[in-house]
């Protein structure tokens, strides 16, 4: 009889409690299912599987360490554990608590009904402070807080090994469709020497730098995707970041300069990734449906493809917008502010709906964390319900955070001859240019925008009745149930601003 680990997120051996927990009670069997189901949804792309095979490659490095290898199989889940069954006899499956896409939701339902069927008892371990079951948010910080503090599960010392050969890795469909800019590289080494630069170096203007997308290639962590595949564990993330700020206190205030904000800002968008996660983790239909029912009438009439194409391609004739999003598809990553940005655009000035700019971006991005990314989908788009209403402006955005075009210039070299007073509003210039037309008039659509949801949310009291219970579900605290404020004139709820930073 043996013990499959089955790895899914949580690609290291350090602070991996499944893996500590199975080498404790028998042989085992360290196990990858390289699912081509799962990489043929649409928000999956190469960038993500590339990241994906370094971290493998890492892992399976780790483990001979330990004395066994990883053993990657191909296919469906069920099939892969049916026959290893047949052939060893699996006593017991560990895994992380994986809070992930519908498909890995589905799948893994599926295979709780196939091990409880052959009486193989599986070990979900909770890995991220993501609470399964959980009735409400009251207490949950603190609850987070304790683990993110309890000590660190330490690599088994050895893993007999398991004679059994592994299969390839499929290339991904899209392979050709994979920039060489990609930024974020996968492995723990990677993630180790980034925490180390972040916390030592590249942070200490994190607070001021971040928004900016001149800066914040620098001045952020870049860990998203180590989280997310967890080829770094958040508690040992969190940890790192409380004994440099414990480093940063011995130090005589002048030395100190702008670590201590940078940390305590680092520290809480920390905990507010898991606190989106949970969100998915309690409502797994977010992924796919409107928060609050009362939005279903909005943005469903129709979808137009061509704000769409050009919104996807980089061509609204918004040089903020352009420049961010052909930098996204170079390079992988954008900072959150631009991000929150670019949904903004779609969804309130474009008036498109959600899920599918939602599906395209996740594919962009080599972070793709579905907890976070449909919540903040469903945030930036006004459709929570629990949320204030932020439209931002894409031309004050980009005088604000790229005053001299420089980030613009880069990015959408057919403005790069304008000079700084232009190249913002490149229409108010009257030069011929290869620059595509606005797709739409900020203003106006703007306005028409934020008319039609305060108009739904007014006098409504079946908004506010379900508001309330989406509050109680999901709304954040930092202990016990708060008494939910409301902007009196517009019926819109209260919420804590910090809702709107995340770590990446």
């Amino acid at each position: 009889m043996i013990n499959v680990v089955w790895f899914k997120r949580d690609l290291r051996v350090h602070d991996n409690e499944a893996l500590v927990r199975a080498a404790k009670t028998g042989r085992v069997l360290p196990l990858y299912i390289y699912e081509p189901s799962l990489w043929r949804q649409e928000e999956m792309s190469c960038r993500q599987h590339d990241f994906l095979k370094v971290s493998l490659e890492e892992l399976n490095s780790a483990l001979h360490e330990l004395g066994c290898k990883l053993i990657i199989k191909t296919g469906d889940a069920i099939d892969i554990l049916r026959d290893l069954h047949v052939r060893y006899g699996i006593s017991h499956v560990y895994s992380h608590q994986e809070t992930w896409n519908g498909w890995t939701y589905q799948r893994d339902i599926k295979v709780a009904r196939w091990l409880k069927s052959q009486d193989i008892k599986w070990f979900e371990v909770n890995q991220n402070g993501v609470i399964r079951g959980l009735k409400d948010r009251n207490g949950w910080a603190k609850k987070w807080q304790t683990q993110m503090a309890a000590p660190q599960f330490l690599a088994p010392k050895g893993i007999e090994s398991i004679g059994e050969p592994s299969d390839a890795i499929e290339v991904h469909p899209n392979r050709s469709n994979n920039p060489a800019e990609i930024l974020l590289k996968g492995g723990r080494k990677e993630g180790i020497g980034l925490l180390n630069s972040f916390l030592n170096n590249r942070g200490e203007y994190y607070t001021k730098k971040m928004s900016s997308p001149l800066t914040a290639y620098d001045s952020c962590s870049l860990l998203s995707a180590h989280l997310a595949f967890g080829t770094l564990s958040i508690a040992e993330v969190f940890q790192a970041a409380e004994n440099r700020k414990i480093e940063i206190q011995t130090l005589k205030k002048s030395e100190r300069s702008k670590w201590p904000s940078a940390l305590n800002s680092f520290l809480g968008r920390l905990r507010w990734h898991c606190h989106f996660i949970q969100k998915l983790e309690d409502e797994p239909r977010i992924e796919f449906e409107n928060m609050h029912p009362a939005y279903n009438s909005l943005r469903c009439d129709t979808f137009n493809e061509d704000h769409f194409a050009a919104w996807k391609t980089g061509n609204t004739g918004y040089p903020m917008i352009d420049a961010c999003m052909r930098a996204l598809i170079q390079t992988g990553w954008l900072n959150f502010r631009m991000r929150a940005m670019l949904v903004s655009f779609s969804s309130y000035h474009l008036w498109l709906h959600w899920r599918r700019p939602a599906i395209y971006l996740g594919s962009l991005f080599v972070d793709f964390e579905p907890g976070i990314h449909f919540s903040q989908m469903q945030m930036q788009s006004g459709t929570t319900g629990i949320n204030s209403i932020r439209i931002y402006n894409p031309v004050k955005q980009s005088y604000d955070h790229d005053p001299d075009g420089v980030f613009i210039r880069k990015w959408v070299p057919e403005l790069a001859h304008l000079n700084n007073s232009e190249i913002h509003e490149p229409w108010r210039a009257n030069i011929n240019t290869r620059y595509p037309a606005q797709i739409i008039k900020e203003q106006i659509a703007r306005k028409k925008a934020a008319d039609s949801v305060y108009g739904l949310r007014q006098n409504n009291a079946h908004h506010h009745s379900k508001s309330q219970e989406i509050a109680k579900k999901h709304g954040s605290r930092k202990s016990g149930l708060r008494t939910m404020q409301f902007n009196k004139q517009k019926k819109q709820p209260l919420f804590d601003p910090n809702q709107l930073k995340l770590p990446f």
